[in-house]
């Protein structure tokens, strides 16, 4: 997936969040957003996942070649935020199935094996609204990494996670990104320190009124 933005601001109301982004994220890049909390990166990625629309400007997506519709962009992302939701009233394994029927699983995982590398194996028929925050997290991190998607955004991934889940997080990318487009935002360096790109959200923000 190779994405393209070009002179694309966001407005709330009268106040510019953002403004004048031009970027092109090459297909199987690895981009952290950067900044403080606040600044702006979850809504860059809001627009990213095709979940805002710019108040101005355009963003372009294609896949070998070809242009991908905005409204199509969901079938090629796996997105993971702590403003995401889970079903909390599924059990583990029935919030995978549920998931698995929308948007399969990379090649060569099935079910019982996302729940052994999420090492929640004892958990598997607990509700999801009994889980811990950091459980939760790595749910989350695990449902979009596994996911077969062309790009992968992660906002602010280690929130919730204590030093044995953020090294299990590191190693879930090690393991499952491949060549996908990787869009880390944070403002934590230790998240994004595979990334070898850096877009700086400060250099876009505004504080106009128009």
């Amino acid at each position: 997936m190779r994405i393209e933005l070009a002179g694309v601001g966001k407005r709330y109301r009268r106040e510019w969040i953002l403004r004048q982004i031009d970027l092109q994220l090459a297909a199987g890049g690895r981009y952290a957003v950067t900044g403080p909390n606040g600044s702006g990166k979850s809504t860059l990625l809001k627009m990213l996942s095709g979940h805002l629309t710019p108040s101005k400007g355009t963003i372009r997506f294609s896949h070998q070649d070809k242009l991908v519709p905005v409204a199509d962009v969901y079938e090629h992302l796996a997105f993971a935020a702590p403003y995401i939701e889970l079903i909390e009233e599924f059990s583990l394994l029935e919030a995978i199935r549920f998931h698995e029927r929308f948007r399969p699983l990379l090649p060569g995982l099935t079910i019982d094996s996302l729940i052994e590398r999420l090492g929640l194996e004892r958990a598997r028929n607990r509700p999801v609204a009994q889980f811990s925050s950091g459980m939760k997290q790595r749910l989350k991190l695990a449902l979009a990494c596994c996911t077969r998607a062309n790009f992968l955004l992660l906002d602010e991934p280690t929130t919730n996670l204590d030093a044995q889940g953020i090294a299990w997080y590191h190693s879930l990318l090690e393991e499952y990104v491949g060549d996908r487009l990787l869009i880390i935002a944070s403002n934590v360096a230790d998240d994004y320190r595979m990334c070898t790109g850096e877009i700086d959200i400060l250099a876009y923000k505004s504080r106009k009124k128009t």
